[in-house]
């Protein structure tokens, strides 16, 4: 499911970018994202990047429809055009606010989400430093008992009943 609103273009944002690069500094994509953006609009062929509010549209050079290259994803592909990234194909979905078209979800929402507490597991643990040995337990000394009130003396020899 797309996590974003499609919808038309705003009234009054629409402006060029010179290139992908700067389209997606604006559009605080994160940059993680920035190279498999780049490896789909290489692939497609793209002319221009327009600046419509919540997206950026990509102008193919030849025909078919203009890509959507939102902070998540990338919209506006068909069935015939599969996205390949290395040898791998990545898995397109049905757009709900552009049909008949598909879209792909950006690599940083693919990866994992790993607590922090379970990250510094996995770290390999460190050599634990020799410890020093503990002290050896004391002897309990017996310093008597009081004749008085029974209880044990302490080292000064007095009791509680004094």
């Amino acid at each position: 499911m797309m996590k974003e609103i499609q919808g038309p273009t705003p009234a009054g944002t629409s402006r060029p970018y010179r290139n992908l690069p700067e389209a997606l500094r604006a559009h605080r994509i994160d940059p993680v994202n920035h190279e498999f953006i780049t490896a789909i609009t290489d692939a497609i062929g793209i002319s221009s990047y327009i600046d419509r509010g919540r997206y950026i549209e990509a102008i193919r050079r030849g025909t078919g429809a203009s890509l959507h290259i939102g902070k998540t994803y990338t919209n506006g592909f068909t069935e015939d055009e599969p996205i390949y990234i290395g040898t791998t194909p990545m898995r397109m979905l049905p757009s709900e606010g552009r049909p008949p078209y598909l879209y792909v979800s950006h690599p940083s929402e693919l990866r994992p989400v790993v607590p922090a507490k379970k990250a510094a597991a996995r770290k390999p643990a460190a050599p634990a430093a020799p410890r020093a040995p503990k002290a050896t337990p004391v002897e309990e000394r017996d310093y008597g008992v009081c004749t008085d009130c029974f209880m044990v003396k302490n080292a000064a020899g007095k009791c509680g009943c004094f």
